[in-house]
Formats: C-alpha cells, sequence, structure tokens
C-alpha cells in the first residue's frame, strides 16, 4: 500500500513536470513549439529548462502535504530529487 501510495506521487510528479515543460516552452518561449525545441537542443539548455518546468512539483507536494497524502508527497520529492541528479549530470556530460 505505501509503495503504492510513493509511485502515484512519483507519477503524479513526472507529469506536473512534463506539464511544466510543455507550458515553459509554448508559452515563454517566442517562438513556437518545435523551433523552441531546437534552440533548447542546440543551445545545451535541457538542464535550465528542466529546472524551470519542475516548479509546479511544488505545488503539487505542498497539496499532498495539505490533504494529508505524506507517502504521495515523499513520491513527489523523490521524482524532484531525480530530477535534479540528472540536471546535475547533465551538466558534465
Amino acid at each position: 500500500m505505501i509503495k503504492k501510495e510513493i509511485l502515484i506521487g512519483f507519477v503524479t510528479a513526472i507529469f506536473a513536470t512534463l506539464a511544466g515543460f510543455y507550458l515553459y516552452v509554448e508559452y515563454a518561449s517566442k517562438y513556437n513549439f518545435n523551433e523552441s525545441l531546437k534552440i533548447i537542443h542546440e543551445q545545451s539548455l535541457y538542464g535550465k529548462v528542466l529546472v524551470l518546468a519542475a516548479i509546479p512539483n511544488l505545488f503539487v507536494f505542498f497539496v499532498f502535504l495539505k490533504k494529508k497524502q505524506d507517502y504521495r508527497a515523499r513520491g513527489v520529492l523523490l521524482a524532484s530529487i531525480l530530477l535534479a541528479l540528472l540536471v546535475f549530470i547533465s551538466q558534465f556530460f
């Protein structure tokens, strides 16, 4: 039961990050989606964009805490730490 709750939080955080990525690239960029992805790739901005895309995880995390769903909040925290490690590793390779 506990693992299921953590997995739900983890998956929710991944979807929140993907939604944040889409919203950032679509609405914060003056270029269209495909051109923005090309620019991100050419300039190696993956880490910076992913960090901005992870901001919705904060909201998801605090919603789970407010609803007393601590294990789901742990899943969000786990996904955020994993994302931070991926960004850290991507900066060196």
